[in-house]
């Protein structure tokens, strides 16, 4: 597969498809151009061949790269900053505090992921590589980070999909670089002229009420855009943050109708597919449309999210 042209976002910000999962628009890393040459997100190693041909493409190199920036250490947003960090010598890895011993050891991840993604680790995640401590740099709640002479980045703590989870705000798009926080952007759809939004819930640091405090945080910046680690930029920004909050209870809800059945994560994942069908019906999508491709994927991990924090909250209660 070829790597396409990076897209252009606002003037000084780049988007490089990392065909994470072998899809085209699921997975990208914004690349931003300012004095300090910086990259947010990584994705899993498979797509680093494909970062640095985009690279290429816009006229740098990899001993350009000042800062990568990973919104969180989940293996499909920073999988590959270990493999990528080898070959960008005056790079440094900006991480969350919480995640930072994960990239130093990145073993528990790893063990983590495969459960998860059972037969399907190696192909979509494999090599998981360590970065050395002094290679990393941790931004907490607040931090900044000045990449260029007009241009200081500011990281916020945005857990609910991941405690291990920060936001970046860029002062200059009045953007914010949201990862998984505020869900997933079905570019697939976007192609078509349709704008859908869905949370991400996966394993184990899904919590409900923590995403809502982190989208009500990021809604009180009355941002100009979102830039998605699944994938890209919409300017819509009310209207992802809405969808986000409208699905969030229905997939929890799901989830609890599922235990009350007994069910496991499978056919939770089908319980919430099928909303979803049923919605994107309504919008005219065709049943065979590529984008069920990854919604399946999605929605198993989502289902072991959630059955993974209603166990807790039982357990809690008990």
């Amino acid at each position: 597969m070829q790597a396409k042209e990076p897209k252009y976002l606002r003037k000084r910000i780049h988007l490089i498809d990392g065909f994470d999962l072998g899809v085209a628009n699921r997975t990208g890393t914004y690349v931003i151009e300012e004095e300090q040459l910086t990259l947010i997100e990584t994705g899993p190693s498979p797509s680093v061949p494909y970062i640095k041909k985009g690279l290429k493409r816009l006229g740098y190199s990899l001993d350009q790269v000042n800062y990568l920036i990973v919104t969180h250490v989940h293996l499909d947003h920073a999988g590959g900053a270990g493999l990528l960090l080898q070959e960008c010598p005056n790079a440094t890895v900006v991480v969350h505090p919480r995640g930072a011993r994960h990239l130093a050891d990145p073993s528990r991840l790893v063990a983590g992921a495969r459960q998860v993604y059972q037969e399907k680790f190696d192909p979509l995640f494999d090599p998981v590589i360590a970065i050395p401590e002094d290679r990393l740099l941790v931004k907490g709640d607040g931090d900044t980070l000045t990449i260029g002479p007009d241009c200081r980045l500011e990281f916020l703590d945005t857990p609910g999909h991941a405690k291990h989870h920060f936001s970046i705000y860029d002062p200059i798009s009045h953007g914010m670089f949201t990862g998984d926080t505020v869900g997933i952007h079905y570019k697939l759809l976007a192609d078509d002229g349709i704008d859908f939004f869905l949370p991400t819930t996966s394993p184990n640091h899904f919590n409900p009420d923590a995403m809502n405090r982190s989208i009500e945080r990021i809604r009180k910046r009355s941002l100009d855009r979102l830039y998605f680690g699944h994938f890209g930029m919409t300017a819509n920004v009310e209207e992802a943050l809405c969808q986000v909050e409208e699905w969030l209870p229905i997939f929890v809800e799901e989830g609890k109708q599922s235990a009350v059945r007994e069910e496991g994560p499978d056919a939770l994942a089908n319980r919430l597919l099928s909303r979803i069908k049923a919605h994107l019906r309504q919008l005219n999508v065709a049943d065979n449309h590529s984008v069920y491709q990854v919604l399946e994927l999605d929605m198993q991990v989502c289902a072991q999210g959630i059955v993974d924090y209603l166990w807790k909250q039982r357990k809690v209660a008990d």
